[in-house]
């Protein structure tokens, strides 16, 4: 399987560092094909400063973005939860790179759309500072805009896993998150 790796915080030195690099050693491990990029590594402006009325040119490292996208069967996002949401660098990166006529395309009439990485899977990683059962019950899932919105308007069935409360977790606890993350990369789920 073709997998591309996304850790959405700009530190590769943070817990969702160490789940992404946990993700990428297993599936190599186990025989799948891995491209990977670190946000923080990344060069490109996250404001679409006018919208969808002008093309703004896409940095090189979008278009890698883009290529990578493209390339896969199966997408992993990892990143913190912030605000009960993803970092706003992340979010920027979709407001870029997550255009009409490359991953969807909107019928003539504006009712429906065309989903073009229809076939694809995904799986977002993420750490929150809060029980995620009572984050949930509280605020609703920190993933529903990207699995749901953004990713699932494109075609990609998406699928995630929120570990916490991540600030006090014990290291037992912390093993026991790499462990599933190794799991899940050997099946590339």
């Amino acid at each position: 399987m073709k997998i591309f790796v996304l850790l959405g915080h700009t530190d590769v030195d943070t817990l969702s560092g160490a789940l992404a690099d946990r993700y990428q050693e297993a599936a190599t491990k186990a025989g799948h094909t891995v491209r990977r990029l670190n946000i923080g590594d990344m060069s490109f402006d996250p404001v679409l400063h006018r919208g969808y009325k002008e093309i703004q040119e896409l940095e090189p490292d979008l278009k890698t973005f883009s290529k990578n996208i493209h390339w896969a069967d199966h997408i992993v996002i990892v990143y913190p939860t912030w605000w009960c949401s993803m970092p706003a660098l992340l979010k920027g990166l979709f407001d870029r790179a997550w255009l009409p006529h490359d991953v969807f395309r909107f019928a003539d009439h504006g009712l429906t759309w065309a989903k073009l990485l229809k076939g694809r899977t995904a799986r977002i990683i993420t750490c929150a500072n809060m029980n995620p059962w009572i984050l949930r019950f509280m605020y609703g899932s920190p993933t529903v805009v990207l699995e749901l919105v953004i990713l699932r308007f494109a075609g990609v069935r998406a699928r995630s896993t929120v570990f916490g409360p991540s600030e006090r977790a014990s290291e037992a606890a912390k093993q026991r998150w790499l462990r599933k993350v190794a799991r899940l990369a050997q099946k590339g789920r």
